[in-house]
């Protein structure tokens, strides 16, 4: 299978009517006018004031990541998020991503049930095994269960998202037998139990493609590096799978960051100092070399993962992507490293009243 009959077979399937546009924040640590760094608790705040501009400009979604380490400040979405409900009445609220391998999906479940109720069912959740691991020995759980934490959790959340009393046995926690968990997500209009919608990010692998078809879950593609298209593959491998299940819908969305400006020049000029820190800091992690503007030029270029740009030219990058995944959702990941929050604001402004309008026409034709 090829990237390019792949992306043939599914340009017809993209319904621009049913179209989901969203941003995602890790809440990294940002940086003053004075190039001081901000606190954790400034970040937070900035956070939810970001929040409430999105659902003002016309954003479909927010969703916030879940870290433990000094440079990002958000460990706890669902409060972030419950501020942030308090004052909207549209935006839906969702997490990017919550490491489900290093939580207990029936605390997770009350939690996110309680955002649900406060924000009048805005809530979702994104379950991943994330790209961070210092969760895991802070919460007292060994890397090398790290498959077996994350199979056996997602099996006993897709039962408890899906609403009703729980019986489920694992290895990886007591089991539970015709358990209800409280508070409950409110019944759905026809009466049936109320379902916490939910998506698994997914990096990269074959098997957690499947593993979301498998329980019925929206997929959502977490690109960061390399060319949109050529994750086109498994977006076919999704949807093949959701047929071989007996499943009738395959909903694909995709995440990508990037930053927008009046000018293609400006967005690049804003926004490279701060994605070249972050990356050089993350990647020297990892054991992989300082950051280059080459690199950075290469990823805006062409359907590189970065997004960046003027409103026409972010707004052209998301529709071809779209079309070369069938996606139904983008999610704009708005906020690299240190960058100010005033920056962030501009982007969040174009990006509502700019650039999702001209993707829907894009799509449109």
């Amino acid at each position: 299978m090829t990237d390019q009959t792949s992306a043939a077979e599914i340009q017809a399937e993209v319904d621009p009517d049913a179209l989901v546009f969203g941003i995602n924040t890790f809440g990294d640590l940002t940086q003053r006018a004075d190039g001081e760094l901000n606190s954790h608790a400034q970040t937070i705040r900035e956070i939810v004031e970001q929040g409430v501009f999105a659902d003002e400009v016309g954003i479909d979604l927010i969703g916030i990541g879940e870290h433990h380490r000094d440079d990002f400040a958000v460990s706890s979405p669902e409060m972030v998020l419950a501020a942030i409900a308090a004052q909207t009445e549209r935006i839906r609220l969702g997490s990017a991503v919550t490491v489900l391998s290093s939580d207990d999906p029936v605390r997770l479940y009350e939690r996110w049930s309680t955002l649900d109720a406060l924000s009048n069912g805005r809530a979702e959740i994104m379950i991943g095994r994330g790209s961070f691991t210092e969760s895991f020995p802070l919460f007292g759980f060994e890397m090398q269960d790290y498959e077996r934490l994350f199979e056996e959790k997602a099996q006993l959340w897709s039962q408890l998202a899906a609403g009703g009393p729980v019986t489920w046995t694992g290895s990886v926690r007591k089991p539970l037998t015709d358990v209800s968990v409280y508070p409950p997500v409110e019944p759905q209009a026809d009466g049936t139990p109320g379902v916490l919608p939910t998506a698994v990010a997914v990096g990269g692998s074959p098997e957690s493609v499947i593993r979301a078809a498998h329980y019925d879950f929206p997929l959502m593609l977490a690109i960061i590096g390399g060319g949109v298209s050529r994750f086109a593959p498994f977006a076919n491998l999704y949807r093949q799978a959701q047929a071989k299940f007996g499943h009738e819908s395959a909903v694909i969305g995709y995440h990508s960051p990037g930053h927008i400006a009046a000018t293609d020049a400006e967005a690049k000029e804003q926004l490279f100092e701060f994605w070249q820190a972050s990356t050089t800091r993350i990647g020297a992690e990892r054991g992989w070399p300082a950051a280059t503007r080459e690199q950075f030029e290469s990823g805006i270029a062409g359907d590189g993962a970065l997004h960046v740009g003027s409103p026409d030219t972010v707004a052209r990058k998301i529709a071809f992507g779209m079309r070369s995944l069938g996606a139904q959702r983008f999610d704009l990941k708005y906020q690299s490293g240190q960058m100010p929050h005033e920056y962030a604001m501009s982007s969040l402004k174009l990006y509502g009243e700019e650039v999702i309008p001209r993707v829907r026409e894009l799509l449109a034709d």
